[in-house]
């Protein structure tokens, strides 16, 4: 039991938690707004119900008495745009006003943390010590090199006139 207690207390375990009741409790206020808002906004131009908007492919569509469709296949994509539409309302809300505010907050908070010298091992300062001298020889060695062949080189012999 006290692991199964440490796994529910975690962090990301209650913050999925709150996560679940905010969003289900937000979609029922996007769904209002999709219903009450943007549906009449396209039912001026055309049926209220977006779920009634729809193509039929192989011929005309018939449908009985009870509503089943005889022939033809439709596709619905009026409920399609409709799903989409509170997708993107939703996540539309969700990123201003609470990722968006968290993350401006998280930042000013990360902003008036002092930042911490970065202490280097002694290793670490052995090593660069080792690379600046490997690198000073390196120098030394090319320079001698390079004035040495100059000064080695024959003159070439001139021709005589």
């Amino acid at each position: 039991m006290e692991g199964f207690r440490t796994f529910l207390l975690r962090g990301n375990v209650v913050e999925l938690a709150v996560a679940v009741v905010v969003g289900t409790a937000f979609t029922s206020i996007v769904n209002s707004v999709v219903e009450g808002v943007i549906n009449p906004l396209v039912g001026a131009f055309g049926t209220k119900d977006l779920d009634a908007y729809q193509s039929c492919l192989r011929g005309p569509c018939e449908v009985n008495a009870a509503g089943e469709i005889v022939s033809g296949i439709p596709i619905r994509w009026g409920s399609v745009l409709s799903a989409s539409l509170t997708f993107l309302i939703t996540a539309g809300v969700v990123y201003f006003l609470m990722i968006l505010p968290l993350t401006r907050y998280q930042a000013r908070r990360q902003a008036k943390v002092p930042v911490a010298p970065v202490v280097q091992t002694e290793l670490e300062l052995l090593a660069e010590i080792r690379d600046e001298l490997v690198a000073q020889r390196t120098h030394r060695t090319e320079a001698v090199t390079v004035g040495a062949q100059r000064s080695d080189l024959p003159d070439e012999p001139r021709e005589r006139e």
